[in-house]
């Protein structure tokens, strides 16, 4: 199985990143991906300026371009995330789409990143975003999956989720920046990975030279022993992994850490 992880230069013109996020979707269903990773707020530059004048309610744009090209392809569509309006809150919202068109089920972010790490960064989605309410698990093509967005990978508690209830592969779109992501991107999703015995493929938006949140890039997949199948710089590009879906059952048989988890320790 093949699965695509698109980094992509995100600007200020959603017109101009929809037309990118296509010609990335067709080229890597051209190298044959099952399915295709956009990253986190492929469709605007990630500030709390941009979120409300981007975000769409219902099936705007963004939404159908999804839907129309995972038809066209025949792929399962796991569409980064973009700014969503309901009912007067605006959400980080990945969609998930099916070979068919069919949305399968949304991602809201339920963890949102609000921090002030002193002479670094000081950032405060809650500003604007409202935070989602569910860890999301559901069943697709490909077997069980789950969907996170960005600082969910922080909390071990919703991988942990994920693994009891038989999830395979976790899909993260996320735009970690230049002091957290040399610092945590790549143990995080390896730790998640290698805990949990699972697949995690992590998309981020291409460093910006215009735009002022410069996003990590480094866009990456992990297997379930935590290692890397393969990497992105900071530029745009797009990442095609094989993966072995089998690994996951292996690696479960030789090394049965869930089988010998205590859980009448942990309460």
């Amino acid at each position: 199985m093949k699965i695509g992880l698109i980094q992509m230069d995100v600007v200020d013109d959603k017109a101009r990143n929809l037309e990118v996020a296509e010609k990335f979707i067709r080229l890597a269903a051209t190298q044959e991906a099952e399915v295709v990773l956009l990253p986190e707020m492929f469709n605007t530059p990630y500030g709390n300026e941009f979120f409300i004048p981007y975000a769409e309610e219902g099936e705007g744009p963004t939404l159908s371009l999804l839907k129309r090209l995972a038809k066209e392809l025949g792929i399962l569509l796991v569409g980064g995330s973009i700014p969503e309006a309901d009912q007067g809150k605006i959400y980080n919202t990945s969609y998930i789409v099916d070979d068919k068109g069919e949305v399968l089920d949304k991602h809201r972010k339920a963890h949102l990143f609000d921090i002030d790490v002193k002479g670094g960064i000081t950032f405060f989605e809650s500003k604007t975003l409202t935070p989602g309410d569910k860890v999301t698990i559901l069943e697709t093509s490909i077997g069980r999956i789950g969907v996170a967005i960005c600082y969910d990978i922080r909390f071990p508690e919703v991988f942990r989720k994920m693994a009891l209830e038989g999830v395979s592969y976790v899909f993260i779109p996320a735009a970690f920046n230049h002091i957290t992501g040399p610092a945590h991107w790549e143990i995080l999703t390896r730790a998640r990975a290698l805990d949990n015995q699972m697949y995690l493929f992590i998309a981020s938006p291409a460093t910006s030279s215009v735009l002022d949140y410069k996003a990590y890039g480094h866009t990456l997949g992990v297997d379930p022993w935590g290692r890397i199948l393969g990497e992105l710089g900071n530029r745009e590009g797009l990442l095609v992994l094989d993966v072995d879906p089998s690994e996951v059952r292996r690696i479960k048989e030789e090394l049965p850490t869930m089988k010998h988890r205590r859980p009448e320790l942990y309460d």
